[in-house]
């Protein structure tokens, strides 16, 4: 289980070192595990994508809070998506978990989400890793440096860095530049994921 140490530094530094790791979710006494492959970067109020932009919210306050909490927000009126705090109290950023790479608990997130285990596009989304690995609004908030608990980060698979690519945030509709264009997505690929994962356990 990574530290609250890990966690606390700008977004747009611990968003290129999640790639790679490995996100775990205990459902129901189940080990769900995935490779992280896909985060974007959201630094604070000055960050016109972020939704600290407008200040202290009841939506946005978990990220105001401790660095290595999840934050979990309801959008498009139907999905979850997964969100990791970053940097210090009362500097909101956070990091968004864009795309997985399931390696444990496959038949349960095939469950949680209906499709093939093998398929590229299974949980290259936000919104379908929530629903594989079964969170929602009760965990926003969580702590994931809590000893033994349900949600957590540890290390995965070691990404050399120029498999990383990187590229500007998605779907930030008229956001205003600088902030449209900055580079603050990382992307490992899924295929790149699988072989380093299968060398790992050589």
């Amino acid at each position: 289980m990574l530290k609250p140490d890990f966690f606390g530094r700008p977004a747009p530094l611990l968003a290129p070192d999640l790639i790679g790791k490995k996100l775990v979710r205990i459902q129901n006494g189940q080990r769900l595990a995935a490779i992280i492959t896909e985060t974007e970067a959201y630094q604070g109020q000055e960050d016109l994508a972020c939704h600290a932009r407008v200040g202290k919210t009841n939506r946005n306050q978990v990220m105001f809070t401790e660095p290595g909490k999840a934050y979990i927000y309801f959008t498009y009126g139907m999905h979850w998506l997964l969100n990791i705090v970053a940097d210090q109290v009362d500097v909101p950023a956070a990091v968004l978990i864009r795309a997985v790479f399931p390696v444990e608990g496959l038949e349960v997130m095939a469950v949680n989400r209906p499709r093939l285990a093998n398929s590229s596009h299974w949980l290259n989304g936000p919104a379908k890793l929530t629903q594989a690995l079964g969170l929602d609004g009760k965990m926003n908030g969580y702590d994931l440096c809590t000893p033994e608990g349900e949600l957590f980060i540890e290390d995965g698979i070691s990404v050399p860095g120029n498999q990383v690519r990187s590229s500007p945030r998605v779907g930030l509709g008229t956001t205003p530049e600088p902030w449209l264009s900055l580079p603050w997505r990382w992307e490992l690929d899924w295929q790149q994921a699988k072989d380093l994962f299968l060398k790992d356990m050589e």
